[in-house]
């Protein structure tokens, strides 16, 4: 394998995982930054999404043992049939729209401007939320994810679905929505993991067979290294969000994603940058 192309794909990674589950857009993210390296084109566009199975199991492993309960009551257990069941409920907007639109979305959005009107405009989405949670005399009404209803995760998984946007991002739209819909904090940030599971799958699956034509044995190495670093930073960052979330709310996300965004914008209007499409 080419070093340089094995680095491009290493840092790649590391941002796929750094990003997937913090409310500021992996898709977007990476768009960039294989603008930045040069790492672009109808192939890389499989290799950024096929990396978020990396991600994905990383969410396996940290809660590796609800999942093994989850699966071994799933023919007896009421408490494992309705989680299994929120999660499937959840799941469908997203996939059901993305079917549609996939190819739309990937020739008119996945571009540098696009993502970064979408980083502002989601980050004051988040700052409104924020405030209005702020100022609520009630406590949430749904404390742990054990507690949420099918149409519960309904609207977690309508809200998802604009994540299809890229920019928005796929966490920060389930986390966000279910606080908007009465999640605690704790609750809409473990359902939106738990929820990345099919999503990024399901993403992946679709996306490499779609595209198999563009792929070939050769591209295993790449793929496999762009996976690994993705589950290894990933592994981390949802290790450090759980902490983080148990003292602090979703504010500085907020002005990183309208900050960001504003850089990416300014910089394309003046020629700082030259982003790739």
């Amino acid at each position: 394998m080419d070093p340089v192309l094995a680095l491009k794909a290493i840092i790649m990674g590391i941002v796929e995982g750094l990003t997937e589950f913090l409310p500021i857009s992996s898709t977007g993210h990476l768009i960039l930054a294989g603008s930045l390296l040069d790492f672009t084109g109808p192939k890389v566009k499989v290799f950024e999404i096929a990396i978020q199975t990396g991600a994905m199991l990383a969410v396996v492993w940290e809660y590796r043992v609800r999942i093994a309960a989850v699966l071994s009551g799933l023919f007896s257990e009421p408490r494992a049939q309705k989680f299994a069941l929120n999660i499937v409920v959840a799941f469908l907007p997203a996939a059901l729209l993305g079917l549609v639109f996939a190819k739309a979305i990937k020739e008119k959005l996945f571009a540098p401007v696009p993502v970064a009107i979408a980083f502002i405009v989601g980050g004051f989405v988040i700052l409104w939320v924020e405030h209005r949670n702020r100022n609520r005399i009630e406590e949430e009404r749904v404390q742990t994810v054990d507690d949420m209803t099918v149409l519960d995760a309904l609207k977690v998984g309508c809200a998802q679905a604009f994540a299809l946007i890229p920019g928005t991002s796929r966490s920060g739209a389930s986390i966000i929505g279910g606080m908007m819909f009465g999640l605690s904090r704790k609750a809409a940030t473990e359902f939106s993991f738990f929820l990345a599971i099919p999503t990024l799958m399901g993403a992946t699956v679709y996306s490499v067979y779609k595209d198999r034509a563009l792929l070939s044995l050769a591209d295993i190495p790449l793929f496999g290294l762009g996976g690994l670093a993705a589950f290894v930073s990933a592994f981390l960052c949802v290790r450090w969000l759980l902490r983080y979330i148990s003292t602090h709310d979703f504010t500085f996300f907020a002005y990183y994603r309208i900050v960001f965004g504003l850089f990416v914008l300014l910089s394309a209007h003046y020629g700082w940058v030259v982003w790739a499409d």
